[in-house]
């Protein structure tokens, strides 16, 4: 069996979904695109398993701009997105962030990044110990030095509900979703990508390939094409509760504390978790048969305590779900690797580092206009290139979560 494409996409998640809607939806593009998932169902997709949330609160720029448009087509997806008379809807609850310092050096960056954040427009606010405790008179305040609030533009929502609305659009609009493993690229004698092999023997020709495989594929797509891209994937717990005190917190935003544990509101209840230890980060292998387990303790010795005493409240609560997913981790940075790579039509849009789900709008229009056009015409993310990690040069992140 073989098919013929201008444009292969591999991997059908949040990521390759986004870039086949916007190539798609623009006028200059002609071509046929065929996106590869190897599993439909997404079960163990970051997009279908994160805790789905979106933030300004970066301290560089071109993440704060790419989280911008994100909101921005977040609040007009119903018109974005919408089949006909179908009108996607994502539950978008713009709760804010709101990221805890313990000490002044901790309030003295966030204090710089606050700078950055509003010369780009973004609307955050910097409050003291007394402020924070009169708006959240749930939260202990006593050892905070201060707190960065997203006052607009920052929330969460249904990840697995703005996949299918991605997903479908581009489907109307003429993509077509071919489930499959890759497990072959073939070149021409210049080096250029021109085709890719199934694991059920299929092949499939292309003008240019995307690489959005995602935490579980995207290094080895990379590697298939000869490129090593410090991507890996990294297992991540999510932990629900419930307050035994209903009133407990029922106002509170995507709180991070200075321990790097979170929690938001969910439904009636709260999700939380954290990042653990870098000598404790567990592989996320998908052959591993223990792979959806969760460590209950990591909760009950690591989140648990942290949560009880930032919030008193949450000294008696009842744990509900929890559930493991992926979490692909650029080890240079803990920034996203995105556009050209050493092979002119192979792009790569790997290592988000947990803020993928939020960050697909502006990288599928992007990546879509790089494809198009041959170069970027509304946000440049050249300083997310693949040009850093051959100079070993990081683009450091601080307010990574």
């Amino acid at each position: 069996m073989s098919e013929i494409c201008d444009v292969a996409i591999v991997g059908g998640a949040a990521m390759g979904s986004a870039l086949a809607y916007h190539l798609t939806a623009d006028p200059a593009f002609k071509g046929r695109v065929i996106v590869i998932e190897k599993d439909p169902s997404y079960r163990r997709s970051a997009t279908a398993l994160s805790a789905a949330s979106i933030r300004q609160q970066f301290s560089s720029a071109i993440n704060i701009q790419i989280s911008l448009y994100g909101i921005r087509f977040l609040r007009e997806i119903a018109e974005r997105l919408a089949v006909e008379d179908d009108l996607p809807e994502i539950g978008l609850k713009e709760g804010g962030y709101l990221f805890l310092a313990g000490d002044a050096a901790g309030a003295a960056i966030l204090r710089e990044n606050l700078a950055l954040q509003k010369s780009l427009g973004a609307d955050i606010a910097l409050l003291g110990p007394d402020e924070l405790g009169r708006r959240f008179p749930w939260l202990r305040t006593d050892d905070l030095a201060a707190g960065a609030l997203g006052l607009s533009g920052e929330g969460w929502f249904d990840g697995w509900a703005l996949l299918q609305a991605f997903r479908k659009k581009a489907r109307a609009q003429g993509a077509v979703y071919r489930e499959g493993r890759v497990v072959a690229l073939e070149k021409n004698g210049v080096g250029r990508i021109v085709g890719l092999r199934l694991s059920d023997g299929a092949r499939i020709s292309c003008a240019a390939l995307a690489n959005c495989a995602g935490a579980s594929g995207g290094r080895e797509i990379a590697a298939l094409a000869g490129i090593d891209i410090p991507v890996f994937a990294r297992k991540r717990f999510v932990f629900s509760f419930a307050a035994e005190d209903k009133r407990a917190a029922k106002d509170a935003p995507l709180l991070i504390d200075p321990s790097g544990v979170y929690f938001r509101p969910e439904g009636a209840g709260f999700i939380g978790g954290a990042s653990p230890a870098e000598d404790e980060d567990i592989p996320w292998d998908e052959a591993d048969p223990a792979l959806e387990d969760v460590d209950h303790r990591f909760f009950e010795e690591r989140v648990w305590p942290v949560l009880a005493g930032r919030v008193p409240a949450f000294e008696r609560i009842k744990p509900g779900r929890a559930w493991a997913g992926p979490y692909d981790v650029c080890t240079l940075d803990h920034n996203a690797i995105i556009g050209e790579s050493p092979i002119a039509n192979f792009l790569l849009c790997n290592g988000f580092s947990g803020h993928g789900l939020q960050q697909a709008p502006a990288i599928g229009r992007a990546l879509a206009e790089l494809i198009v056009h041959g170069a970027y015409k509304t946000l440049d993310l050249s300083p997310l290139g693949f040009e850093r990690v051959a100079a070993g040069r990081p683009l450091r992140e601080r307010n990574v979560v």
